[in-house]
This record gives structure tokens, sequence and C-alpha cells, in this order.
């Protein structure tokens, strides 16, 4: 069984996606608006299927955004079937493509092929919006540029882009991050939320909400 993204803005495909690959007992995720993709956990794919013509983003542009955060397999659904048209798409990192219309077993064969080829070293990665964690580095990209936290910095951005939209106290967020035999204490977290929000400002990014009384949350 693998864990599949399917990403198209028609929702009878996206039916016969999950229905087609149910079949080989596949658990199927399927996004009709592209843009929430995003904010997703997409190391959590083995496979993703993309529609390239989409509103709002097509699928190479998305292809484009999400390829250095993933190395899964990414298929494009296409009704292009130009030569100059699938290069493209290749070229932007996508491992192969599946002409519109397609049949059931031709969708199965192809997406059952690349997962038993599939053999790209597994990076631990998360993604929110358009930051990513390497977990097993424990570095932040913005934009694929580096920012430079301390350790702690960056634990404390994980944890709470971990539980995105959840509230913590200073006291919680220090027994999350250093355990309770840490040698300082929790109002050393407001001094390393103010330089993680001076750090990450400086590439226009503004996630961490203070909740007045309460703590702090990575927004949602």
């Amino acid at each position: 069984m693998a864990k599949i993204l399917a990403v198209d803005d028609e929702k009878d495909i996206l039916i016969l996606i999950k229905n087609a690959l149910l079949k080989d007992e596949h658990l199927v995720t399927a996004i009709s608006d592209a843009t929430e993709v995003s904010k997703m956990d997409l190391g959590a794919f083995d496979l993703i299927l993309l529609d390239v013509m989409m509103p709002e983003i097509d699928g190479f542009t998305l292809c484009g955004q999400i390829r250095h955060a993933v190395d899964c397999p990414i298929l494009f659904l296409t009704a292009k079937s130009l030569e100059e048209d699938l290069m493209y798409g290749l070229g932007l990192g996508a491992d192969d493509y599946i002409i519109k219309p397609f049949g059931i077993g031709e969708l199965r064969a192809r997406v059952n092929a690349h997962l038993r080829r599939e053999k790209r070293e597994k990076r631990s990665i998360l993604l929110v919006d358009n930051i990513h964690f390497n977990l097993s580095g424990k570095e932040l990209f913005v934009n694929e540029e580096k920012v430079m936290l301390t350790k702690s910095e960056y634990e404390i951005c994980e944890f709470l882009a971990r539980n995105r939209g959840q509230v913590f106290s200073k006291e919680k967020i220090y027994e999350a991050i250093f355990g309770f035999d840490g040698k300082s204490d929790s109002t050393a977290i407001t001094e390393h939320i103010k330089n993680i929000r001076s750090k990450l400002h400086a590439f226009n990014i503004d996630v961490i909400d203070t909740v007045w009384g309460i703590g702090y949350k990575w927004r949602q």
C-alpha cells in the first residue's frame, strides 16, 4: 500500500483515480484546489499525480515549486500530447506523464511501475507554504535559501510548524524542546521567539503569532 496525492480540478477524475488505485489498496488523498498543496506535508506521500491544466496554478508551475521538497515520483496527467510540452514537464523534474483520457488499467500499471522502481534515498522533509524543513539535517529553508538558525531556534520552529494552529505556552514549548532537565527556564523561549522572528522577517516571513496571556502558535 502506498500513499498517493492526486491533484486535479475535475472532481470526476479524482473519483476515478481513487476508485482505480483503491483496487491496489493504495491510500489516495484527492485535492481539487492546487493552491492547497503547498500547505501539506508532501514528504508523507510515495507518489504524486498532477493535472497540468488547472486554474489558479497549473501543474507545471506546481511541480517546479514542490520538486525540491519531495523525493517521490511525480506523474503528470495531461491532455497535452505535443512533444515539447511533455519534454518541458519532464525537465521540471516530473518522472512520467499519462495522457488524458486514460484507462484505469494504464493508470494502475504506470503508478505501480513507478512505485516498484522507486529507489531514491528518502529525505525527511516538512513543507509549510514556501518554508521547508530538512528534518534529518535540522535545517530550515525559505525559497531554497537557508535560514541561519541556532539549534534551539530550529527546534522551536519545527515543533510549532508540526503543530501549526495550536497554541502552546512558553512552559510547554520549553518542555518539548529541552525536556525537564533543561538548564535554563521558560523565559528563554521569549528571547528565542524574538530571534526567530527577526531572522524570518529578513525573508518577509511572519508565521509565529503571540496569543496574549497564553503563548505562541505557528499560523495555520
